[in-house]
């Protein structure tokens, strides 16, 4: 058991992926390397958040993200 990336890109976008997930009953973890940067003296890019899920959760959680995507 591991985690696997299913999201990266925007703070807005990872929250509302994330939100969307934990509705489905699927745990996420938000990684945000724009805020690691800020903290660590370096700038940043807007596409440097990325969401895990666990990769048992995934048969429940494919359909949650490929709505999301086709949402955009």
């Amino acid at each position: 058991m591991g985690l696997m990336k299913v999201f990266s890109g925007s703070e807005v976008l990872a929250i509302a992926i994330q939100e969307r997930l934990e509705k489905a009953g699927v745990e996420t973890v938000k990684k945000d390397n724009i805020q690691s940067a800020r903290l660590g003296g370096f700038g940043g890019t807007d596409l440097a958040v990325e969401v895990f899920i666990q990769e048992t959760d995934f048969a429940k959680a494919n359909a949650v993200i490929e709505e999301f995507r086709m949402s955009l």
